[in-house]
Formats: C-alpha cells, structure tokens, sequence
C-alpha cells in the first residue's frame, strides 16, 4: 500500500514535466498591424486603438506591421522618426482643421504573409487634415486607403496590405515568426494583444492543476496513515 502514493507521484511528475517541455511549442507569435504614439518624439505603444484615440493637432501616429510575441514588450516600433515637423512641414495649418502626421512601416518580407510582399521596402509617411473631432482611424483613412477590418474593428489591412489575414496566431516554428525582425526592438496593433513570450495561460492552468492533485494525494495519503 505504501508505494501507491510514491507510483502516483511519479506519474503526477511525469505529467508535470510533459507541460513544462511542451510549452515552447505553444508560445506563439501574432502577425499584425501594432499602433503607435509618437508624443516627445519617441514611440510608445498606444493605450487604446485608432477608432478611439482622438489627436490633438500636432500628434505622431505610427503603424508597424509585423509578426510579434508581445504587444508591447517585443512589439517592432516604426523604423522611422515620430517627428511632426518633418512630415507635415510642408501642410501649412488651417481653421477648423488638425495635422495629424502618419507613419506607416509595412515591414519586412520575413513578417509578410505567405505570397504576399510588403508594398514598400521604406516605411511612408503623410500628414493628414481632418475635423477637429476626427479620430486616428480617420485620419489614417485619409491618407491610407483602402483599409481593411474584421467583425471586431481589429484593423487588418493599411493601404490594401496584407490583402488577408488579421492577427492570426504565428507558431514559433513557422518560418519568419521565430523573433520580432530587424529594426527597432521589438515589433507590432491597431489593437491586437500577444501572449507575453513566457508560459501561456493553458501551460500555467496545467501546472496548477498538476500540483493540486499532487497536493490532494499527499493529503490523503498522510490521512490514511493517520488512521
């Protein structure tokens, strides 16, 4: 009766070690448009997407398109300046209207969906003129059409690219997802959050329910014992 105890250990061990060793194969990366603010001159990435965020004028947005880990930590910033001046220093203010100066990085070809290309190899810049009121969404619109959304008003596609897909998931071993690429730190969303590069919550779920029944068959072991 005494090895009963030590026999389920060992296959709650087992069972426990099967996660940890899995759990690279579940990390995965994100392939999409990440959001950008360009205030003090440095990007950051935005608090809350383009269809909310209302600019001031003078504001920088950017937008990177890439394959990332993480929607902030090892997200790829824009490859070039968030620097007002030098996108809209040549549209001169208006009443009633705002500049809103755009950055636009369509990325590498390794973060490219299959058969497709990045339109551009340079990222693309415009300084956009709306209304007052006139949110990013709107004043990407503006200078960046066609755009392209999916049933949650995640933004898919910028200027007709990638011509499919949104923020789908990237496993670790498909080619070109293995690491945010060249550039900037870190890569990419108009609104889409990625796992943080370490256990998923499916891995962690797993652990803790391991230890648990470990846990449970100590305590009714030592109950046995007792009696």
């Amino acid at each position: 009766m005494r090895r009963r105890p030590r026999t389920a250990a060992a296959v709650l061990l087992g069972l426990l070690l099967t996660l940890i060793a899995a759990s690279p194969a579940l990390a995965a990366g994100y392939r999409y448009w990440s959001f950008w603010d360009g205030a003090g001159g440095t990007w950051a990435y935005a608090t809350q997407g383009p269809s909310t965020a209302r600019p001031a004028d003078g504001t920088v947005y950017g937008f990177r398109f890439s394959v990332s880990k993480d929607a902030a930590a090892e997200a790829a910033r824009p490859r070039a300046a968030a620097d007002f001046e030098a996108v809209c220093a040549g549209t001169p203010a208006a009443d009633g209207r705002k500049r809103v100066a755009v950055v636009l990085d369509f990325g590498v070809p390794e973060d490219a969906p299959g058969g497709e290309r990045p339109p551009q190899d340079a990222p693309r810049t415009a300084c956009a003129q709306v209304a007052p009121e006139a949110t990013a969404a709107e004043a990407l619109a503006s200078v960046a059409k066609p755009l392209r959304y999916n049933g949650a008003a995640l933004l898919c596609g910028i200027s007709g690219y990638p011509r499919t897909g949104c923020g789908e998931p990237i496993a670790d071993q498909e080619p070109g997802a293995a690491a945010p690429s060249a550039s900037g730190s870190a890569s990419a969303s108009g609104s889409a959050s990625a796992g943080s590069g370490g256990p998923s919550a499916g891995l962690v779920a797993g652990i803790a329910a391991v230890v648990a029944v470990a846990a449970a068959g100590v305590w009714q072991s030592r109950r046995r014992r007792g009696r």
